[in-house]
């Protein structure tokens, strides 16, 4: 069996592992990235955008290496940069394939090893210490020993392999949110679908969310480039009187991309899923492709603007939004998150409101939080195998304060911060638990991180 050994092994390339790669071989370690796609940066090649890099005041919260990699992707015009948004705060548009050759291009400028194609198939742990893992592609399996090990798989799936306590889902009925699969929708007249709205705001979420901004009209859909729509309440309430609704939800979500004509359709939900469990990753990346086909006939049908709508491409891969939590050193609390507290260890800051979808019915929690609140350096740190580190979605956080985490901006500055946490414990011989945060802080700070407002 081939053999590698490196400083830093990252398993899972999303936003979380990306950025974890790329600050870690910027310190000067030796790193080797693992990703089971083809190509890396997860969800950012979705056509998702960036929600809330500004908090509810306009400030903005996030800052770092996350507005690095924005500034790359408006260098080549595959974003706009920020934009207001009177539900999301701000919305950051990107392109979905150039956020991929932006990630391949960060890697290699900071001399990331990189690994495609390769599952994780077996974790060796001694003494509460992952020794090593093996990752197997195309009938080939690699051993890789390495210091530390960042579970940047999103469902947790090495500090499960290795044996690390987690929570899954709602900490009472286990119940996760319900996955997404995007796509992308071509030939759209967006003044047609601006008149539609001024002439029907009913179809706009005011009795949905009360507290939506009045600003959310159908002018800032003609006028605003960087949009997100959410809305549809009526006509999908008529549709399911009738037995013609497409999809279990309330609202129809879609993104305005930086591509002409074109929206990225985040409206699929599948109910009672398991993203960790393979048999229903399988059933539901089958469900979600049909109803596709059901959705695109209501646009067509029902909503001007889209009747000569098209399918323009399919996301590689359904977007898991929860599954695995692994238990940290200290676990963020949703109290502690609405009440916007910054702890003198946080290593990031969040202000994206509490949105929790129903994964076994209709309907979404959510609670706005006032002040963005800070996110622990604990919640990095597994509690149970002493050179795991977590980034990205599989994080140490509550339920319903993950429906704040979750978001790919939020992965990528906790992943700048596992990163430099990383590579500091290496350099002192610790383990990454006794990391000085306060020199942490400092060198995000140096980095241009935000950490209060």
């Amino acid at each position: 069996m081939e053999k590698i050994t490196t400083d830093i092994c990252v398993i899972g390339g999303g936003p979380g592992g990306f950025s974890t790669a790329v600050v870690a071989a910027r310190m000067g370690k030796k790193v080797l990235l693992v990703d089971r796609a083809g190509f890396i940066g997860g969800q950012l090649g979705s056509g998702l955008p960036f929600l809330a890099f500004w908090d509810i005041k306009k400030r903005q919260v996030i800052g770092g290496f996350a507005q690095e990699y924005v500034d790359r992707l408006e260098a080549v015009g595959a974003s706009y940069g920020h934009a207001y948004c009177p539900h999301h705060q701000s919305t950051t548009l990107v392109h979905p394939f150039y956020s991929r050759i932006i990630c391949f291009q960060m890697l290699e400028e900071a001399g990331v090893d990189v690994l495609l194609h390769c599952e994780l198939t077996d974790v060796t742990v001694e003494n509460e210490k992952i020794t090593s893992v093996v990752v197997t592609g195309k009938g080939t399996s690699i051993e890789i020993d390495a210091k530390i090990f960042v579970d940047g798989t999103g469902d947790g799936d090495l500090g499960f392999m290795a044996g690390a306590a987690y929570e899954k889902g709602n900490e009472k009925t286990h119940v996760m949110q319900p996955p997404t699969l995007m796509f992308n929708l071509g030939g759209v007249d967006f003044d047609e679908f601006a008149d539609f709205i001024a002439q029907h705001p009913e179809e706009l979420p005011y009795d949905v969310l009360p507290n939506i901004a009045e600003g959310y009209n159908a002018e800032f859909f003609r006028t605003n480039k960087s949009f997100i729509f959410l809305g549809m309440h009526h006509l999908l309430e008529e549709l399911r009187k009738k037995g013609e609704c497409p999809v279990d939800r309330e609202t129809v979500i879609f993104i305005r991309q930086p591509i002409p004509g074109e929206v990225m359709v985040n409206t699929i939900r599948i109910l009672n899923f398991d993203g960790s469990d393979v048999r229903s990753l399988t059933k539901g990346e089958i469900n979600a492709h049909l109803q596709i086909p059901k959705i695109m006939k209501m646009f067509r049908d029902h909503v001007p603007g889209f009747e000569n709508c098209y399918l323009a491409s399919i996301n590689s891969a359904i977007g898991v939004r929860e599954t695995r939590r692994i238990v940290g050193e200290k676990m963020l609390s949703h109290e502690d998150a609405i009440a916007g507290l910054k702890p003198e260890d946080s290593i990031a800051l969040c202000g994206y409101f509490i949105d929790v979808h129903n994964g076994a019915g209709q309907g979404t929690y959510r609670v706005v939080i006032k002040e963005p609140f800070g996110i622990p350096y604990g919640c990095t740190v597994a509690r149970d195998v002493s050179n795991l580190m977590m980034t990205g979605r599989c994080i140490s956080v509550d339920h319903l304060a993950f429906g704040a985490t979750r978001l790919m901006n939020e992965c990528m500055v906790i992943g700048q911060a596992v990163g430099d946490a990383a590579s500091m414990a290496i350099d002192a011989g610790i383990a990454p638990k006794d990391v000085d945060v306060k020199q942490l802080r400092k060198t995000l700070l140096e980095q241009k991180a935000i950490l209060r407002v």
